[in-house]
């Protein structure tokens, strides 16, 4: 058994730290251990409300709207959400825990105790974001490969694996690996959380504060602490609790594309003449619509989706605002109404390849995906298609 436990004294107050793999049986023992022997005043644990509500109310999917979820652009917050939550279940399948299990034996013991429970993690939704907005195109590409793979990796670990992890020789060795591929993900969620769920470990009342933390988190928190109790750094986290803004070279990146679609076309008809440039028209059009439509066909979309997709996706580039995916996964989620038993496996399903397109929920949001997939890169073959027209 490997526990790892970090205790901090900042005057006559103690913070006792106890790390734990989320996956992993004998983390939830540990917790529950922790917990009876240290007698706390208060239990924080590494959840946010809305992880909370999903974590104790199990039947939540069956209260989702996903026409609702693309109207409201959290399209690819919920597909993110799904996957790396379907990725932790595979990991855990085999070590007879599931994610979460740590975190709901330290809301059950604390409970049945008498002592009182905080929340300290960040909003996922939050996190999510930040680490979105704060990547480069470059960081953005590497960042959807890693969700795509994760979704449709069969790797498996043993529970010998997974008690490893709580390593600090092992979580080194992950971190340097993420730091060095995504190193502003591990910013956002590694670094950033780090430094919050300390905060808001600090900021917990009580003289002996026990906090349960992915054993990832035990370091850059434990730090965070010291710096605290040493009185050289504030609680306040309202720097990393907002989305950023993007710039003003960000905004105008926004307009720009179509712009310059726009520019093209009108340099066609300077150059060539209508002729010209309705057939540099049909071209762009046919490039980015018919990609649009494939990566809806790729996703055995509705046929009335794939037109959606087709004739959509042109819009969506002219208007910033929104993209062919809004358009196309409505019209599947209208065309095939997702049942209740969509809803009540969908945890489960998006487990495998096979269950992403059974689910109609999760189907949704593969032809949501897909489909704006296929329209960028309609979009960025078509620009040189367009320039090579001009210049021939």
């Amino acid at each position: 058994m490997k526990q790892t436990v970090r205790r901090i004294k900042a005057g006559n107050r103690e913070f006792i730290l106890v790390g734990t793999a989320h996956i992993s049986r004998e983390s939830v023992e540990d917790v529950e251990r922790a917990i009876r022997e240290e007698r706390p005043d208060r239990v924080c644990v590494e959840l946010d409300d809305a992880r909370l509500k999903s974590l104790r109310d199990a039947r939540g999917w069956q209260e989702l709207d996903i026409s609702k979820v693309l109207r409201e652009g959290k399209g690819f917050l919920l597909l993110a959400n799904l996957v790396l939550s379907s990725f932790q279940r595979r990991m855990g399948s085999d070590t007879g825990s599931k994610p979460g299990d740590e975190m709901k034996a330290a809301l059950d013991v604390a409970e049945a105790g008498g002592i009182p429970v905080t929340m300290v993690d960040r909003p996922i939704h939050v996190t999510l974001r930040r680490a979105w907005a704060k990547n480069s195109l470059w960081g953005k590409s590497k960042l959807l490969a890693t969700l795509v793979s994760s979704a449709f990796s069969n790797e498996e670990l043993s529970a010998e694996d997974v008690e490893n992890l709580k390593e600090q020789g092992a979580m080194d060795g992950m971190m340097e690996e993420l730091a060095g591929y995504l190193p502003t993900v591990k910013e956002v969620l590694i670094d950033e959380r780090d430094r919050y769920l300390a905060c808001k470990i600090w900021d917990a009342p009580g003289d002996r504060v026990l906090a349960v933390l992915g054993a990832g988190h035990l370091p850059g928190a434990e730090a965070t602490l010291l710096e605290l109790s040493a009185g050289t750094r504030d609680s306040g986290t309202a720097d990393i609790e907002t989305v950023p803004r993007p710039g003003f070279w960000g905004r105008l990146a926004g307009y720009a594309f179509p712009a310059l679609i726009v520019a093209l076309i009108a340099a066609g008809f300077l150059t060539g003449g209508a002729i010209e440039s309705f057939g540099m028209l049909f071209r762009w059009l046919l490039w980015n619509g018919s990609l649009a439509a494939l990566g809806t066909i790729v996703a055995l979309g509705h046929p009335l989706a794939v037109l959606t997709a087709f004739v959509g996706a042109p819009v969506a580039t002219i208007n910033p605002f929104i993209g062919v995916g809004l358009f196309s996964g409505l019209v599947q989620a209208w065309a095939r109404k997702p049942r209740v038993g969509d809803m009540e496996g969908l945890a489960n399903d998006v487990s495998s390849v096979r269950g992403f397109y059974k689910n109609r929920i999760s189907h949704v949001l593969l032809v949501f995906f897909l489909s704006s997939l296929g329209g960028a890169i309609g979009n960025f073959i078509a620009v040189p298609a367009l320039v090579g027209s001009l210049v021939k």
